[in-house]
């Protein structure tokens, strides 16, 4: 959540955050609102709390109908405790709702709008150009029927609609990418992790994913558990309610879960193929820092996945997100989309986000730093989603013939091969 003390000393800075993501201010007032109330609430309840104690001290030293009429005056007072204890209690709660309802606030940098009104950044190598090479690209669904990699049709019978079997060099392939992807991460630093993909509420609403992200994410009925749509919520909740080593920061994790995603909000896109699926495998960077070191952070992340995508050989942007596209945790993000040939457009791929101290506020992580207890700050960024992976190698490195060239950097990881080639016609 925001710190509390910007929204009560600097509301006007959370209103124009509100309006720079297309959202209501409204929220902001009925969140002041609730802080009176629940402070006022507080007040109520620790005067009768004190005015109780004091009666109690009273009784002991009273006598005959003095002490009577004081007992009967505790009564009273206990109903009275009660009923400011409950009146608190409900002040806090529409507190927290209306708080918890507040997006983190973007940076200045942040381009305003929506999905749309993103800022690219930089554009990295050159899409091929098919036509002059004499042939015209197939693309992903169709090489991978070829290499026998990809098996949608028994994805949809076993699974439903936007599953799929990788079978052969398509398994091959999800294998690679995550040793290339877990190698790079120990270059440069991180701790691996194989994080759990079942979560309880607490993690998955404290990282942002039961607000307005809620109809993307599965629950698993007759149990209180979400399956995660991706392993920056464990690894966020990871240190929840701890008070780590100051010194110790930051701490950097590399976590490979399966991610699960309803796309509930992406009817009728990409239909076709595994860029828009209900389940895939990821290997997650996530890191807790101090806030100071956090925007530093935050594009050390991004040159990482810009060098792994650059592994990949692949022609790439990456664009500064717009305020309304960033989710509820995020300050700032930034999202590296790869050219897919077949499409003539630039897709994601990997997404770096400094989410500040919104997630570690909610979760009560804090660090010690010599004798001060303090926020920090939490940051996460996709090192390898491997369906986007795999479609963007598979059209950018194709043949002619149907083969595909390898990465030089995925063959130590393909048993040195050079080609993935056709098994059936083409």
């Amino acid at each position: 959540m925001i710190d509390p003390r910007v929204l009560r000393d600097d509301p006007d800075r959370v209103r124009a955050a509100q309006a720079k993501r297309g959202l209501s201010a409204d929220v902001v007032d009925r969140a002041l609102s609730a802080d009176t109330a629940r402070r006022a609430a507080i007040g109520a309840f620790e005067a009768k709390r004190a005015e109780q104690k004091q009666l109690g001290k009273l009784i002991p030293r009273a006598q005959g109908e003095e002490k009577q009429a004081l007992l009967a005056q505790t009564k009273t007072l206990a109903a009275e405790v009660k009923e400011a204890e409950a009146a608190q209690a409900a002040a806090e709660a529409e507190w927290h709702e209306a708080l918890f309802s507040i997006p983190n606030l973007a940076a200045d940098e942040v381009p305003a709008g929506g999905e749309d009104d993103f800022v690219v950044l930089e554009t990295v190598g050159t899409p091929r150009d098919f036509a002059a090479e004499g042939f015209e690209p197939r693309d992903h669904v169709e090489l991978g029927k070829i290499l026998g990699a990809i098996d949608l049709d028994r994805g949809a019978k076993v699974s439903g609609s936007r599953f799929y079997f990788l079978t052969g060099v398509g398994a091959e392939l999800e294998f690679a990418l995550v040793n290339l992807a877990n190698e790079t991460a120990r270059e440069h630093g991180f701790t691996q992790v194989i994080a759990p993909s079942m979560v309880k509420p607490e993690a998955m609403e404290a990282t942002g994913f039961l607000g307005q992200a809620a109809d993307d994410v599965y629950r698993i009925e007759g149990q209180d558990m979400y399956l995660v749509g991706t392993s920056e919520v464990p690894m966020a909740a990871y240190h929840g309610g701890e008070i780590l080593d100051g010194a110790s920061l930051p701490l950097r994790y590399a976590a490979f879960s399966p991610c699960f995603r309803k796309e509930a909000g992406s009817h009728g896109k990409d239909t076709r193929g595994i860029i828009r699926v209900h389940w895939f495998d990821k290997v997650e960077m996530f890191v807790y820092t101090t806030t100071e070191d956090s925007y530093a952070e935050h594009q050390r992340l991004l040159g990482i996945e810009k060098a792994f995508l650059d592994k990949l050989e692949l022609a790439y942007q990456v664009i500064d997100t717009a305020a309304g596209d960033l989710g509820l945790s995020a300050q700032r993000k930034f999202d590296c989309e790869a050219w897919i040939p077949t499409q003539g457009k630039y897709r994601e791929l990997t997404s770096t986000s400094n989410c500040t101290e919104f997630q570690t506020r909610r979760l009560d992580t804090r660090a010690r730093f010599d004798d001060k207890v303090q926020a920090i700050s939490t940051l996460n960024g996709t090192l390898c989603a491997i369906p986007r992976a795999i479609v963007a190698i598979l059209e950018t490195h194709q043949q002619a013939d149907g083969s595909v060239r390898v990465p030089e950097a995925l063959r130590p990881h393909l048993g040195g091969r050079e080609l993935l080639t056709p098994v059936a016609a083409t």
